[in-house]
């Protein structure tokens, strides 16, 4: 149990800290061991009912665009590696922005799973593709023992509570030198979006609610893939910059998107005179250079493989037989110290 008046949330975002307070007074502290509870941030039901709902709409279509783009260069990047892969999983498929791109001459056989089965109904796969559906809480990732060469995820990952545990059942699936690639948002998403409504329930109620979820830095994804059991990390980000005419627009096409609040201590209702506020500083701070309000999306793309004997691996230390202090003396091109002026 954790001390009288420390916060659940504490103690997830600075585990070390969490574990020295619950051990105080206590004669022996484990620096390296972390806290057990789960700190449920986000209400997993909340967003099943969330991705239906959006699923439902006969319009569903029109706010894949972002999903839609995310999803095709991720499959683009599971082209880039030159083998087949014979049974891969689509973690947090959607409406299958990954699995509609994914080709049969790459993959033999590709499972999407997601929490909401009316977005899994709606996959159609690619031509030669053997793929199936699977309705599977992300968080509850369960597949036989290195049976996957290939875990792919798409924008869906950062509503899950416990990414840790995520990673490690990612890995704990996948075959020994198996990849996983994914996409998730990054920290700087709707930056804009939040800023607004920050100051502008500052302005009108004196305090500050979560109107925008949470979302992982860029610094911490490699340091979660390294404690899941990754190794050879490739973490790069991407930033889309799109243009809405106004605040109201950004919001509705974020529900359309599936992508509302769903965080269990988000405000059930924001005062109409808090909105009208938010929107003028939204406008005032964020104006494209033509109408309307820019929104900016930061997308962290990364993968990570599954260990494996027949990997890479780096040199003993030591074994290196060139100086540091010599390396610009080594294959210098001749000539290549004159710049060829002269003064």
């Amino acid at each position: 149990m954790r001390p009288p008046g420390v916060s659940m949330r504490l103690c997830k975002m600075f585990p070390l800290v969490g574990n020295v307070i619950r051990n105080a007074g206590s004669a022996t502290l484990h620096h390296r061991s972390y806290c057990t509870p789960v700190v449920n941030i986000f209400d997993r039901n909340v967003k099943r009912l969330q991705r239906e709902r959006a699923a439902k709409r006969d319009d569903v279509e029109l706010y894949d665009y972002i999903k839609g783009e995310v999803g095709y260069r991720l499959a683009d990047r599971i082209f880039d590696i030159k083998r087949q892969f014979t049974n891969a999983v689509d973690l947090g498929a959607g409406r299958g922005y990954v699995t509609n791109h994914v080709l049969g001459e790459t993959v033999q056989k590709l499972t999407a799973i997601d929490l909401s089965p009316a977005m899994l109904a709606q996959i159609k796969g690619s031509p030669g593709l053997d793929f199936s559906v699977r309705e599977m809480d992300e968080e509850r990732f369960a597949f036989e023992p290195d049976s996957l060469d290939l875990v792919v995820s798409s924008l869906s990952m950062h509503w899950i509570n416990d990414l840790p545990a995520c990673f490690r059942a990612v890995n704990r699936a996948l075959k020994p030198d198996g990849v996983f690639i994914g996409a998730m948002f990054g920290g700087d998403t709707l930056y804009e979006l939040r800023s607004a409504l920050q100051l502008a329930e500052q302005e009108r109620r004196g305090g500050l609610a979560p109107h925008v979820s949470p979302f992982t830095q860029i610094r911490d994804v490699g340091m979660l893939l390294n404690r899941g059991g990754f190794t050879m990390l490739t973490i790069d980000t991407d930033e889309l910059v799109i243009g809405y005419p106004s605040m109201y627009e950004l919001m509705f096409d974020l529900q359309g998107m599936a992508e509302s609040n769903a965080a269990f201590n988000r405000p059930l209702h924001v005062g109409r005179d808090t909105l009208m506020a938010a929107a003028a500083i939204y406008r005032d701070m964020y104006a494209r250079k033509e109408e309307g309000v820019s929104a900016t999306f930061q997308i962290i793309f990364f993968v990570g493989w599954k260990p494996c004997a027949s990997q890479p691996q780096p040199a003993e230390r030591g074994s290196g037989t060139v100086s540091l202090k010599d390396l610009g003396k080594v294959m210098t091109p001749k000539g290549a110290g004159s710049s060829g002026c002269k003064s």
